[in-house]
């Protein structure tokens, strides 16, 4: 197996990493051989000196640590740690990118590792919501400008010259009028000693070197030649392997099982009960555990299993459609956002001059290249944990809350994520390895078929959105919004007082300037379907219904569709995205009824417009001729790394839109594979031009904001060319 085959090529490359992070530890002050200075406390929000007075063991390179996120050791040799995971957006590159900036080191010449879960160095390290770099980007600057300026006067106080006739470049302090040079190894130690500034100048955006400039990323050679290591590829002394069966209907119970056959498959050494948290409710199964992951998957086959089923509903696609349209039709939901009298001014209007339209989103399984997968060692009242996981410290919280341990106790390495798209960041999958792990009392990794990942969820909701509207004069005069679709808070919470906190998300807030009547509810729907986040969360669905219901409302106006997004959208930076977006997709000379749709939305502090240009082809049907996108994002790092993910989030929007979704049959969902769960192929892919507007505003996201608008632009711009108005997702380009 795959697996089997990379192990021995990665040992030299994880070596390396335990020795750094070994060095880390004692750096932190948990061992002995390693200076520190100038940690960082985010909950104190400043920075400490750390002074050890032990040196190095004989076999060691002293190590300095100038923070948690730069090693230095004293050969020159810069280690830059990333906080969050990688799992294909990039953090591995752009953080470092950002360090590397401010503290005048060249990317080439340095390592990158992942640092351990750890909150208090770190702070929060949950990779979602696309904050990454804007939640870390001032942060990161600063550090590595005080670990700088502390290497520039420590090279100063070596010659006995003015720190202001030194500088640093390349990982070196040069004294201008010498030409004398010293490399950060020969300054760390003398660093250690000094007392950090506490004030230090950041770089104007014109003197950036390696910030907003591409650069090629530094965990592509590692992926392209076999040495980068994901979960699945992770490999620790003694450890056993473990897949489980779960119920299919997932709620359901064991009542029973036999595995005699099971045990007759060779390796197969142990089968037992297993229950794992999903939210606020149970999963069981039945755990396989071998010395391979093929004998456990083989053992598993022979198992067999009888389930209890009882006590919660078995739900079917149709079904949750009727109750959502009939639950749209008689109720007005919880008032999430409210402004004028919307339904006074609908009421009145007359027949003709209001719309009252439905859209629906299906449910989306997240399908990441890289099954889930996790690695646990239970020992004593200590957990250590090794995997594809976006959110280090919900797990530790997670496991630590239901086994009664210290959080501090449970121990979260990262690794490379073959994809992530927000089930990662999910607990039930570690709390699992973690429950097996403590049954078997050695380590374990538990590995998920692609069949298990298909049919156990959590899924993206399903949702129904009621949309009504009046147009006058050419402008909205009301709109109002009530959406029906299971909210993931409710798993976590037994609170259904609120409306769900994201109703709003992905429409512009700008909008709520210019439309002086205007309502968003939400209408309670409860189903035993696991629901979470998936890649841009509720605005990859509420997306879709707002834009297109803007583009219906153009139409009842008769105005252009861009021309009636700027009347509506009061705003500077939105004027310059749809001026740039105009400019680029030739919107003005397109012509008529062409097969032209725009789009434009937000999350996370970005804001991205779409033009989308779809064709009739002879053979019938509609192709995607082109997609234009235009992101302000405030302050970026690296352009090549918004262009690809921008263009994957239009892949991944893409398949949601016309290609696939997950369906449910008796409570049993129905794509289990990637045969009947239809992906996007090179084929299917239109050429995406990206364009970034550069600005000085804060940064905002970058990996979820480019899906939102690509649905309803497409959907739109098959309206321009068919005048078929598309309400539900997904569609089919073949029979439009």
């Amino acid at each position: 197996m795959k697996d089997s085959l990379k192990r021995n090529s990665r040992y030299s490359q994880e070596e390396a990493t335990r020795l750094s992070r070994k060095n880390f530890l004692k750096a932190a002050g948990l061992g002995s051989a390693a200076l520190a200075l100038g940690f960082y406390f985010p909950a104190g929000a400043h920075i400490v000196n750390i002074l050890a007075g032990e040196t190095a063991a004989d076999n060691e390179v002293p190590l300095v640590s100038l923070n948690a996120w730069i090693h230095i050791d004293t050969n020159g040799q810069v280690t830059l740690f990333d906080h969050r995971a990688e799992m294909g957006q990039g953090s591995y590159h752009s953080v470092p990118q950002i360090i590397a900036e401010e503290l005048e080191v060249d990317l080439k010449d340095i390592q990158v590792s992942f640092a351990p879960g750890n909150r208090n160095e770190y702070g929060g390290q949950i990779t979602g919501g696309s904050s990454t770099i804007r939640g870390s980007y001032k942060k990161l600057l600063k550090l590595s400008a005080t670990a700088r300026m502390m290497l520039v006067q420590a090279a100063a106080n070596q010659w006995k010259v003015d720190v202001s006739t030194c500088y640093a470049a390349s990982g070196h302090v040069i004294h201008k009028p010498s030409g004398k040079k010293l490399h950060y190894g020969q300054l760390v130690v003398a660093a250690s000693k000094l007392q950090p500034p506490k004030e230090v100048p950041l770089k104007p955006v014109s003197e950036y070197k390696l910030i907003r400039k591409a650069s090629r990323r530094i965990d592509t050679p590692l992926k392209t030649n076999g040495s980068a290591v994901f979960g699945l590829d992770k490999r620790i002394p003694d450890m056993l392997f473990a897949t489980v069966e779960r119920n299919p209907r997932m709620r359901g119970t064991v009542r029973s099982f036999d595995d005699s056959d099971t045990m007759k498959v060779k390796g197969v050494t142990k089968v037992f009960k297993v229950r794992m948290k999903v939210f606020n409710t149970w999963r069981e199964g039945v755990a396989v555990v071998a010395d391979s992951t093929w004998a456990a998957m083989q053992g598993k086959k022979a198992l067999k299993v009888e389930w209890d089923d009882s006590n919660f509903e078995h739900i079917s696609t149709p079904e949750i459609y009727r109750r959502q349209k009939e639950l749209l039709s008689g109720q007005e939901g919880l008032i999430f956002q409210t402004q004028g009298n919307p339904s006074e001014v609908i009421t009145a209007a007359s027949t003709d001059a209001k719309l009252d339209v439905l859209y629906e989103t299906p449910y989306q399984s997240h399908y990441a290249m890289e099954p889930v997968n996790c690695i646990a060692h239970w020992k004593g009242d200590t957990v250590e944990i090794w995997g594809p996981i976006q959110a280090p410290e919900m797990v530790q919280d997670a496991i630590a809350q239901e086994f009664s341990i210290p959080w501090q106790n449970v121990k979260v390495n990262m690794t490379f994520l073959g994809g992530g798209f927000g089930r990662k960041a999910f607990m039930d999958y570690p709390f699992e390895a973690a429950a097996i792990s403590k049954e078997l009392g050695k380590p374990v990794q538990v590995v998920w078929t692609r069949e298990d990942d298909a049919t156990q969820g959590p899924y993206r909701p399903g949702i129904s959105y009621r949309c009504e509207g009046v147009v006058k004069a050419g402008k909205i005069e009301a709109m109002k919004v009530r959406l029906c679709g299971q909210n993931i808070g409710h798993f976590s919470s037994n609170d259904r007082s609120k409306p769900n906190g994201s109703a709003s998300e992905g429409f512009l807030k700008p909008y709520t300037q210019s439309i002086p009547h205007l309502s968003i509810a939400d209408v309670t729907f409860e189903l035993p379907i696991p629901v979470l986040w998936w890649r841009s969360v509720y605005a990859s669905t509420n997306g879709f219904a707002y834009e297109s219901f803007i583009d219906e409302l153009a139409v009842a106006a008769g105005t252009d569709p861009l021309e009636f997004r700027r009347q509506h959208l009061p705003d500077e930076r939105v004027h310059k995205l749809i001026d740039k977006l105009e400019a680029v997709s030739g919107w003005k000379s397109r012509g008529t009824n062409k097969g032209y749709g725009v789009a434009i939305t937000e999350c996370f502090n970005s804001t991205v417009g779409q033009v989308v240009k779809v064709s009739r082809i002879p053979e019938g049907g509609i192709k995607i001729d082109k997609v234009w996108a235009v992101i302000d994002c405030g302050w970026y790092v690296n352009p090549d790394i918004i262009h690809a993910q921008v263009e994957g989030s239009v892949a991944m929007g893409l398949g949601a839109a016309a290609l696939h979704e997950v369906t449910f049959t008796d409570g049993l969902v129905d794509q289990k594979n990637f045969y009947d769960y239809n992906m996007p192929r090179i084929a299917d892919m239109p050429p995406v031009e990206v364009h970034i507007i550069d600005n000085a505003e804060d940064a905002g996201g970058v990996g979820e904001p480019g899906l939102p608008p690509f649905a309803p632009a497409l959907a739109n711009a098959v309206y321009d060319l068919s005048g078929k108005r598309i309400r539900r997702l997904p569609f089919s380009l073949a029979s439009v």
